[in-house]
């Protein structure tokens, strides 16, 4: 009998829409048949390998066909996957895959060359599958992806699944190793990639995909890495709904040529990673509104990172056939927990919760709307298993409170306003104390990009002498603006202790490739500006 697992889900509907295009990368174009076929011979090859339920593959590559048809295989076989950073350094590429316990890995060969010295330092690791990047880097004890996908059998594993099979995010979060958090498939499926319907209730038996799938998909383009869950959710609500899939497959975000592709596929639906990827789109658009035909696009699906309501207003006014920006908010211990309103009256994102979300305070108890109370952002229900091999992390983030209800707490600190919706205040981890009164970066930096002049801006604390921490702004500018005048400007909406003392100017902002805050940079940024 089928179930709630992934690899189910797609055979389901490859068998119902066998002809219609499933995915486009670059020059490839799968249909739902070759899709599941390739994917069939990969699961061969993992096999092949030693790879059987339980164990964990994973997969070091860009954007490309070959990084979902691995997934499907390893889903397919039971195996879980542990999706790799391709930035990360040769001791942090072993750390990830030490501590999954991968048996096996599928990469490119110039990332996978990266390895070479610590090869010894995983004993686990038993089985490389080399993906051709245009490198002739020498890789030892490896095979090649292609050539051992061409000779294995297209015919389907014969094994029954289960919901309780496992879905692995390793994520970095703001400090610290990355960190491996676990799902249930079933799990998964519900939370963070739509459940079977891109728009509407989420289907009740897995069956009714094929019902979905014939009744006619969208088309979907993914820009983010699929190493990211902004990037690989998405993908998985596009394949088990019966979409065409097309994801970005170059190796950084080249505005035009996205816009290029989304025009040439017909998109409906394009994902972007906060205002990494929106400002830019925004800047294009509003430089030359005809440049690109892209009257087929219904939908921006926004999250991994905020999207200032400027950008999404000059969106709007560029994109005459948008029908909305979907801003999500979660993160890899809650999936996609909340959808993007309105700001308040002093800019700061608004969420209006979904079934299971709340913002507890200290006690584990839902703090009252409409008061000043901050708390952490939580979800309780359809929730991670807990972090892969850490209980004590497991421990702290995972928790039950005095009624015996398990909840996950993302670590975002927000209100809740009269209405019961979410202002969100920020990570908990990049908070300012100064003086002993809170500061949360987001509320700051919502404030700063208010002013017509920044681009960007990143907000962090820097040692002072009285008050212990004083907050710094980080700016980059798309107009003439002084630090007395962006501080003028926050105090019309933020309270005296809340304005940056220190302001820095600099040409462009850093962020990580897939748009999210980089205080790293930020945070020694000030500090070498003194």
């Amino acid at each position: 009998m089928p179930s709630f697992n992934l690899a189910d889900l797609f055979e389901i509907v490859a068998d119902a829409v066998p002809d219609n295009l499933a995915l486009v990368a670059g020059d490839a174009r799968l249909t739902y048949a070759e899709l599941d076929a390739r994917a069939n011979k990969a699961a061969a090859a993992l096999a092949a390998g030693g790879v059987g339920p339980g164990d964990r593959v994973a997969i070091l590559s860009y954007n490309r066909a070959e990084w979902l048809e691995a997934q499907i295989a390893a889903f397919k076989l039971r195996a879980g996957t542990v999706n790799v950073n391709y930035r990360y350094t040769a001791g942090e590429l072993a750390h990830v895959i030490a501590d999954s316990g991968a048996k096996a890995l599928v990469g490119e060969r110039s990332l996978v060359a990266r390895l070479n010295g610590v090869r010894g330092t995983l004993p686990d690791l038993t089985h490389v599958l080399l993906l051709e990047d245009g490198s002739d880097t020498e890789v030892p004890d490896a095979r090649s992806y292609e050539e051992d996908v061409a000779a294995a059998s297209p015919d389907r594993v014969a094994i029954e699944r289960s919901g309780d099979d496992l879905f692995m995010l390793y994520t970095g979060g703001t400090t610290g190793l990355p960190k491996g958090v676990v799902w249930r498939a079933e799990d998964m499926f519900f939370t963070a990639m739509g459940g079977g319907r891109m728009i509407g209730d989420p289907i009740t038996r897995p069956e009714e995909a094929a019902e979905v799938a014939a009744a006619g998909g969208l088309t979907i383009m993914v820009n983010a890495p699929l190493m990211h869950a902004a990037g690989v959710w998405i993908c998985w609500a596009a394949l088990t709904g019966g979409s065409k899939l097309v994801i970005w497959s170059g190796r950084s975000f080249d505005t035009a040529a996205v816009l290029g592709v989304a025009q040439a596929e017909g998109a409906q639906v394009m994902s972007l990673v906060g205002d990494a990827m929106a400002r830019p789109v925004a800047d294009l658009l509003t430089a030359d509104p005809k440049a690109f035909d892209l009257s087929s696009l219904l939908v921006l699906a926004c999250g991994g990172s905020a999207t200032s309501p400027d950008v999404k207003a000059r969106l709007n006014a560029a994109l005459p056939n948008l029908m909305t920006i979907l801003d999500a908010m979660g993160g890899s211990e809650t999936g996609v927990a909340a959808a993007g309103i309105e700001p308040d009256e002093f800019g700061n994102a608004r969420f209006a919760p979904r079934e299971g979300m709340a913002v507890l305070d200290e006690n584990l108890k839902p703090i009252t709307p409409g008061s000043d109370d901050i708390g952490v952002f939580a979800r309780k229900g359809r929730i991670p298993i807990g972090y892969w091999n850490d209980p004590v992390k497991t421990a702290a983030t995972f928790v039950t409170d005095a009624d015996g209800v398990r909840w996950s707490l993302q670590g975002d600190m927000a209100r809740v306003d009269a209405e019961g919706n979410m202002v969100l205040l920020g990570r908990g981890s990049t908070v300012v104390n100064t003086g002993g009164e809170k500061v949360y970066a987001e509320e700051v930096e919502t404030a700063v990009k208010a002013h017509p002049a920044v681009y960007d801006a990143l907000v962090v604390g820097v040692p002072d002498e009285r008050f212990g921490q004083r907050v710094a702004v980080v700016v980059s500018t798309s107009g003439e603006v002084t630090a007395e005048e962006l501080r003028d400007h926050c105090r019309t909406t933020l309270a005296g202790y809340k304005v940056p003392r220190d302001v820095h100017f600099v040409p462009e902002v850093q962020r990580t490739p897939t748009g999210k805050a980089d205080y790293k940079w930020a945070k020694a940024t000030a500090l070498e500006a003194g």
